[in-house]
């Protein structure tokens, strides 16, 4: 199972330097950052290369950080790929919590990530449907 790490953080000047500042002090690689703003306080989304050890490193700082089950599927980089996965997910009763998306090559591939209820269920599904899902450690080296 991969994970992100989620980040309750205050609207304003300087929360990404806070955190960014802790994973760098720790060597901790962002490969991919997401931030939700709603209102006074937003959520930041980061999917980095070693998860645990950076949720571990903001929470000894004093900052709000939880680990998400992910789950992060391979789909082609063109028009249609993503609604393909949304049908498949619909057509399983799958609901989509959460998600982003990056290119990893373009025109050729991307990674859809979304967290749901039931990660397994959700990955079973796509596999099912010959769709690639990518390991922690895929993912976070990406």
């Amino acid at each position: 199972m991969a994970y992100q790490v989620s980040v309750f953080a205050e609207n304003k000047p300087g929360k990404i330097e806070r955190i960014t500042s802790v994973l760098a002090k720790h060597t901790i690689n962002i490969r991919a950052i997401t931030i939700n703003d709603s209102g006074d306080y937003g959520i930041i989304k980061l999917l980095l290369d070693r998860p645990e050890d950076g949720c571990t490193a903001l929470k000894e700082e004093g900052i709000a950080a939880t680990l998400k089950e992910i789950v992060a599927v391979k789909i082609q980089d063109k028009p249609g790929s993503l609604h393909k996965v949304a049908a498949i997910l619909k057509d399983h009763a799958i609901n989509v919590d959460d998600a982003y998306g990056f290119t990893i090559k373009p025109h050729e591939e991307s990674v859809f990530v979304f967290q749901v209820d039931n990660p397994k269920a959700a990955e079973k599904v796509l596999k099912d449907a010959g769709y690639q899902l990518l390991a922690d450690k895929e993912l976070y080296l990406l």
